[in-house]
């Protein structure tokens, strides 16, 4: 059997997001704005393999000066662009981010991000993958829609564990019965699922109840669901066991909150592939995303996230 030393495949977005400069504003009194390079399994794939894992990413992106510093900024934490394509077809996707201490308001302009192909994902990358990790931003649009779920069926065929974040936003993806029938689809292969409260109202209604959720992903055969509740922590379902509720890491303040779900996702996923108890697990993801969230934009460049870890 082919040996599996890579520990995360990404596929999905990597775009660029330009966070608002003054605080606490919605985007139409926001004065002006700082780049950072964004994209949910982008944000995932730089994380962990600042925490040492193996990484690879597979994304599209422009022929173009932001498609060339996202480039940079993953070469900095050696993440090869191998399979990331650059097109003349179409410029770098861009979203407009308001700063925020809640979920961040934000106006996205798509373009390359959803131009990822299957020849990007050759057998011979999931034959030697142990997570295959997406978002519902990724598999929003076609052909990276296709792409995935074929892909996905294929990595499961080849015993890789999946991953999906529910990052559900009608912005993105506006036919929500289509929505949920790719979600339905993915979730056969038995995902470790991962949805905040923000997800759940725009996919469900806001008022659906925690043990809905639960109930509607363990019957599509999901085995562990976690359910991040912002200030409230996390509340993580594993079928057939008991709840598993934890609060979250007090911080003295919050500058930024984008980016701090794939934070806590990125240490869930570090954590689950060093085997520790899911418990473990979610104390190392809610301290990745305290750290994040008491930073603006990406988790700082002049730290050892791994060692801020252990010092928990």
């Amino acid at each position: 059997m082919t040996n599996k030393n890579i520990d995360i495949l990404c596929v999905g977005e990597a775009l660029i997001d330009f966070i608002g400069h003054q605080d606490s504003v919605l985007i139409d009194e926001v004065r002006d704005y700082h780049r950072h390079l964004g994209g949910s399994p982008t944000n995932v794939a730089m994380n962990t393999a600042r925490l040492g894992l193996q990484t690879k990413l597979v994304a599209s992106i422009g022929n173009d000066g932001l498609g060339s510093y996202i480039l940079k900024r993953l070469s900095e934490i050696n993440i090869n662009n191998e399979y990331i394509k650059q097109t003349l077809e179409s410029p770098t996707s861009v979203i407009f981010v308001s700063r925020s201490k809640e979920t961040p308001d934000f106006i996205p302009y798509r373009s390359a991000d959803f131009l990822i192909t299957e020849d990007q994902i050759p057998s011979d990358l999931l034959q030697k993958t142990k997570i295959f990790h997406t978002t519902c931003f990724a598999l929003s649009k076609n052909p990276a829609q296709e792409t995935i779920i074929n892909k996905a069926k294929e990595a499961y065929k080849l015993g890789c564990r999946l991953s999906i974040d529910i990052n559900y936003s009608e912005k993105i993806w506006s036919n929500k019965a289509n929505a949920l029938e790719i979600i339905k689809k993915y979730c056969s292969y038995n995902p470790l699922v991962k949805i905040s409260e923000d997800d759940v109202a725009r996919l469900f209604g806001k008022h659906t109840l925690h043990d809905e959720i639960f109930t509607f992903f363990h019957e599509l055969g999901v085995d562990i669901v976690c359910l991040t509740l912002g200030k409230n922590g996390v509340k993580l379902s594993q079928k057939n066991k008991e709840l598993i509720l934890m609060p979250a890491i007090k911080i003295n303040k919050v500058m930024d909150a984008t980016g701090a779900g794939d934070a806590f996702w990125s240490g869930f996923l570090f954590a689950y592939l060093k085997e520790h108890s899911i418990k473990d697990c979610l104390h190392i993801a809610l301290n990745l995303a305290a750290l994040k969230l008491q930073n603006v934009g990406r988790l700082p460049n002049n730290i050892n996230i791994l060692s801020e870890l252990l010092k928990q």
